[in-house]
């Protein structure tokens, strides 16, 4: 455990001597979805995983802002003692590593982004759709929590990390833009929980230009798999991913 504030964030780390990877998680999943690609890249590299604050086997918090993950991050890096990961992160753990990336330039080695792009649901309809979705399954999160299928977290905090994530997400774009690192992005398709109708699919379109203006970063593969079964379907994508930004 590694301690944060009033918090404490369960880590793993494979150590030896290859090139350091840090997994940033979902929004509220834990490091355990990241055995695939961790199998599939083998011992070459070292693998970090670790919890968020109430997730997985971290301890709860009064603060899980944005800002407060990137320094939890910081707080990983440095008890570990890692200079320049290559960061891997899925859905909100890619703008996690966008924004540390663009922080940090001089000590990151690159991204691999697993379908996370910068368009969100924004404006009052957006945090309206949000709360409703919430709300909807408000009577099941106490169950959800004590089976670990989500954080452990009050409803009304899960609100506020998702809306969070998606201001934040959407306003990426000229982030995207000039970062100076190399990006890759595996990328699924079809809708996720609360989207439906393609949004997604429309969100991810929001990266053709950025492509195209900066040289950095690029598409390495879309597969079949939707937002949620990625990293359990494809794995080896991903994994192909982190190969070619960052050879073992």
């Amino acid at each position: 455990m590694v301690p944060v504030d009033d918090s404490a964030l369960y880590l793993r780390d494979t150590g030896g001597p290859g090139r350091a990877i840090v997994y940033l998680n979902g929004a509220y999943a834990d490091q355990s979805h990241w055995r695939g690609v961790i199998s599939e890249l083998g011992d070459s590299y070292r693998h970090i995983t670790y919890d968020l604050r109430a997730r997985g086997r971290s301890k709860r918090s009064a603060d899980y802002s944005f800002e407060t993950a990137l320094r939890d991050l910081d707080a990983i890096l440095k008890a570990r003692g890692v200079d320049r990961p290559l960061l891997v992160g899925w859905s909100y753990g890619g703008i996690l590593a966008w924004h540390w990336a663009d922080r940090d330039p001089d000590r990151v080695l690159g991204v691999v982004t697993v379908d996370a792009f910068p368009m969100g649901l924004t404006g009052e309809a957006g945090r309206a759709r949000i709360r409703k979705l919430f709300g909807q399954m408000r009577l099941f999160m106490p169950l959800a929590r004590l089976l670990r299928l989500t954080a452990q977290m009050t409803t009304d905090e899960h609100i506020a990390v998702n809306i969070d994530a998606n201001e934040i997400g959407d306003a990426s774009r000229p982030l995207l833009e000039r970062l100076a690192c190399p990006v890759a992005f595996v990328l699924a398709t079809g809708d996720s929980l609360g989207t439906k109708g393609g949004e997604m699919d429309e969100g991810r379109t929001v990266l053709e230009p950025i492509v195209a203006r900066n040289p950095n970063v690029r598409v390495s593969a879309r597969v079949a798999s939707n937002h949620t079964s990625i990293l359990r379907k494809d794995f080896r994508a991903v994994a192909d991913a982190v190969r070619e930004v960052a050879p073992a």
